[in-house]
């Protein structure tokens, strides 16, 4: 049985306005300087923090920006600089991979289709969905752990799985709020609805949100 959002419309459609009112233009945290930099970025990103991937590309994308300079550079040098990353071997693998098939297949340039991506190494449909979002304005949810947390925390949409939870997200929330939908709620998981001490006391939704247990003071 498909679950549904314990939430009325009219609270749904509320909630992305008070995101929307509070933060009009929200961005990811990844540093990146073109399409190519920001796929390779988001590859990077999976289990690891934004910061520490920032940290490690600014170096890396200054001598490789295009899939020609990162092949150019070798996996032994992708790896030196990404060393600081979390399963970074196997990652400096994936982006030396991609950026051959860049090359060989798409013309150096990155697809804008998910199936497309998802067929690169280290990308699945999370990454897929980043960078559709981020970098070709398609209206995707990129379920993170922040997202799957909130999304079932506050009622918004229930579900066991980052598919099941993408999917009724999409399904309920309306059109004018799609675009910006997952980078609201990645940073309101990331920075207020934290997975230990959520800092209800200054939340933009609290009014609309289900949780049970309101961490009420600081």
């Amino acid at each position: 049985m498909t679950k549904r959002s314990r939430l009325t419309k009219p609270a749904i459609h509320q909630l992305f306005a008070n995101f929307e009112a509070s933060n009009p233009d929200p961005e990811g945290e990844l540093d990146y300087v073109n399409e190519f930099t920001l796929l390779v970025a988001v590859v990077l990103s999976a289990q690891a923090t934004d910061i520490g991937v920032n940290k490690a590309t600014k170096s890396l994308f200054e001598i490789a920006p295009t899939p020609e300079k990162m092949y150019a550079l070798g996996e032994d040098k992708i790896r030196e600089y990404v060393k600081t990353i979390g399963l970074y071997r196997n990652k400096a693998k994936n982006v030396y991979a991609l950026s051959k098939i860049l090359i060989d297949r798409h013309n150096s340039e990155v697809p804008q289709t998910r199936e497309e991506l998802e067929a690169l190494p280290g990308v699945g449909r999370k990454t897929a969905n980043v960078v559709l979002n981020i970098a070709f304005g398609q209206p995707t949810i990129a379920v993170d752990t922040h997202l799957f947390r909130i999304s079932n925390r506050t009622g918004l949409a229930p579900g066991k799985t980052p598919l099941a939870v993408e999917l009724l997200l999409e399904r309920i929330i309306p059109k004018q709020f799609l675009q910006h939908a997952h980078h609201w709620l990645i940073l309101h998981g990331r920075y207020i609805c934290k997975a230990r001490k959520p800092e209800c006391y200054h939340c933009v939704i609290i009014d609309q949100c289900k949780f049970k247990d309101k961490v009420l003071k600081a």
